[in-house]
């Protein structure tokens, strides 16, 4: 159950609120004072309004207030609002009763260790969550005493799939008589031929995901399972010199060096990356399946398509982001009720129609063949055991650890050989602190 405190430390190194912290909350549900009849519960997300969770969801706020009678307060907040100030909001009484967070070690497993977010093995049992959440989607939603996901109890939700995957703008690809690839040796000939035209071909991001998403991907499309439960799950020691490590950091400074990655990405951010490829900036957008409801709401100049990584068994996502029900709610029935309303037919098939990727939709009743396509990607990669994670799970703080050394490559201030240096110095040091190998 405990954490040393030297992570704790640095995971919220900004927060004073946290003092006394106890790690009562990891027991029952019932832990805090329920509030019987309540009139309103608040619940918080980051979801866009046009992305299809922000579409899904919106609906069932408005269908829980219709059934139970409970008014929502819903509050937007941005990405980085949550994830940077998780743990000082939730030990607060300004937390809300349902909140969207991101699934992982480094995220939803450390506030479950320190008894921050509710158990929900009861809610679990009551609604047959785990009847809908199973295999490599349960795995982000179940953390043991130690954060570490994939066993344990209950403590996120989710309601969707994601992966990464690239989106292509077939315009540009006709206008400049480029294939649209379907391996690896035709991707990078894309690449070449587009900077051959003067066109930086790949939109990219160094401040936020999408790069990291990007050598991630390279990483999975070389290396075998055992690497990667070395690198998720603490399986066994990170071969930072491996071939995979090597493949996908070399590929990226070589990227760099040829023009299809601008070093202008250093200063992007995601909005501002899926953005340059909505104005037909860039002619190759990888990144997640959250964009793709947006897409097809916003991209209304030009053609395109989506396909996941090509040659790799093992792709970048997971079970979508997760509801969590913050241990300082005194409405937990009532917020779980909430999110077994977004676990519904009715709403999973309007995300799977809005360009989301459910979980429990009807899918005779997908009429987009766009979006069909996608669910039916998605549904093949899930019996492969296709699912490789995210790079930033292991520690609290490799996310940011991941974007500064990615950024030092791309700007030429790191070598290859440094950055792999350095990525393994900060991801042996966050593990070591977080005591989660044996």
């Amino acid at each position: 159950m405990k954490l040393s405190k030297k992570l704790v430390v640095a995971t919220v190194a900004a927060i004073s609120t946290l003092g006394t912290l106890g790690l009562a909350g990891c027991g029952s549900s019932s832990s805090s004072t329920q509030e019987e009849k309540p009139t309103s519960i608040k619940v918080w997300y980051y979801e866009e309004d046009t992305s299809a969770m922000g579409i899904a969801w919106k609906k069932a706020m408005s269908e829980f207030t219709k059934k139970t009678g409970i008014k929502v307060n819903f509050e937007k907040k941005s990405f980085e609002q949550i994830r940077q100030n998780a743990s000082q909001i939730l030990n607060s009484d300004d937390a809300p009763d349902v909140m969207e967070y991101n699934k992982g070690n480094a995220t939803a497993g450390l506030l479950a260790s320190q008894g921050l977010l509710s158990n929900l093995n009861s809610y679990v049992s009551k609604y047959g969550w785990d009847k809908i959440i199973t295999g490599s989607l349960a795995a982000t939603g179940k953390y043991n005493d130690k954060g570490v996901m994939g066993s344990g109890d209950w403590y996120g939700i989710t309601n969707y799939g994601e992966d990464v995957i690239n989106y292509y703008n077939t315009d540009m690809f006709k206008k400049y008589n480029i294939k649209v690839p379907t391996n690896m040796k035709e991707f990078e000939s894309a690449l070449a031929a587009f900077k051959s035209h003067g066109i930086t071909p790949l939109a990219e991001g160094v401040q936020e995901y999408p790069l990291q998403h990007l050598w991630y991907q390279l990483f999975l499309s070389k290396a075998t399972d055992t690497e990667i439960d070395n690198y998720q799950m603490y399986k066994g020691d990170v071969n930072w010199s491996s071939p995979a490590m090597k493949y996908a950091t070399q590929t990226i400074k070589d990227w760099v060096d040829k023009g299809y990655i601008s070093k202008d990405s250093t200063g992007m951010k995601a909005e501002e990356t899926g953005q340059a490829f909505e104005n037909g900036t860039n002619p190759i957008f990888f990144s997640g399946t959250w964009w793709f409801g947006r897409f097809q709401n916003e991209v209304k100049k030009f053609a395109w398509s989506e396909s996941k990584w090509p040659d790799t068994k093992k792709v970048v996502g997971s079970s979508g982001n997760v509801w969590v029900i913050p241990e300082k709610s005194t409405k937990k029935d009532a917020a779980a009720q909430f999110i077994n309303v977004t676990m519904g037919k009715d709403i999973q098939t309007l995300l799977g129609n809005s360009g989301g990727v459910p979980i429990n939709a009807d899918t005779t009743k997908i009429t987009d063949k766009k979006n069909a396509k996608l669910l039916s990607e998605f549904s093949d990669i899930l019996k492969n055991d296709g699912l490789g994670f995210y790079p930033d799970w292991p520690t609290s703080t490799f996310y940011d650890d991941l974007n500064g050394a990615l950024q030092e490559l791309v700007n030429g201030t790191s070598s290859v050989d440094k950055t792999l240096q350095t990525l393994k110095s900060k991801y042996d040091s966050g593990v070591a602190d977080a005591g989660v190998k044996e």
